[in-house]
């Protein structure tokens, strides 16, 4: 979902922006991480990245320091689950490909359901942060099983244990996936099944190029 948010989203959209900055702080850990051993590697890649212009090179400005602001309570967590409800999604079918789907997740309200909440306020979305870790076109967040599911459907059942506070907050949740065939069109710009038609552009990508064509 890199990828997707780097080339597909406008150029100064939060979301791009975001993912942008994450790779800039790997990146740096990495380079840091290895510089004792590799000195010579290390100093060449400080001196070469295209946002950080430091003449005093990778030594002379200190060890590794991670910002408290990268520690936010539950985002591990939402994460893990998406992650973990994802693979059972995947384990599924079998090779098959994520974006010719829509996913339904059904998650009964308490800590879990609210996780997911942080990553998908919208019921309905194919440009969350849960829909780009489930892989899909598109995802839909519901806290009980929809009425007109239909009978054939693949549905996948999963827990996920919470673990928050250094345990003082434990949770065992339950979860359920419906994978479904997507019934919408290929987008040739951002390759999602979000489009009305093979040759028209999804209405996430006709506002970023809308966007683009008035500055």
């Amino acid at each position: 979902f890199l990828s997707c948010r780097l080339y597909c989203e406008e150029e100064k959209d939060p979301k791009r922006r975001s993912c942008q900055t994450v790779l800039a702080e790997a990146l740096d850990i990495v380079v840091r991480s290895f510089a004792p051993i590799l000195p010579h590697l290390a100093e060449e890649v400080f001196q070469h990245l295209p946002y950080k212009k430091d003449p005093e090179g990778v030594f002379r400005t200190g060890w590794i320091n991670v910002s408290s602001a990268w520690k936010k309570p539950g985002i591990e967590e939402a994460i893990e689950g998406a992650c973990a409800m994802r693979d059972s999604f995947l384990g599924s079918i079998s090779g098959k490909n994520a974006l010719e789907y829509e996913v339904v997740i059904v998650i009964e309200p308490g800590l879990l359901f609210e996780l997911m909440e942080a990553l998908q306020a919208e019921e309905i979305s194919s440009d969350s942060q849960l829909n780009e870790i489930m892989m899909t076109s598109q995802t839909t967040l519901l806290s009980e099983l929809p009425k007109e599911t239909p009978t054939d459907a693949n549905i996948i059942k999963g827990n996920f244990l919470i673990n928050l506070e250094g345990g003082d907050i434990r949770e065992d949740s339950s979860y359920k996936v419906i994978a479904l065939p997507i019934t919408k069109a290929k987008c040739p710009r951002c390759r999602r099944y979000t489009s009305d038609s093979s040759s028209a552009l999804c209405p996430r990508c006709l506002k970023v190029m809308a966007g683009k064509g008035s500055t």
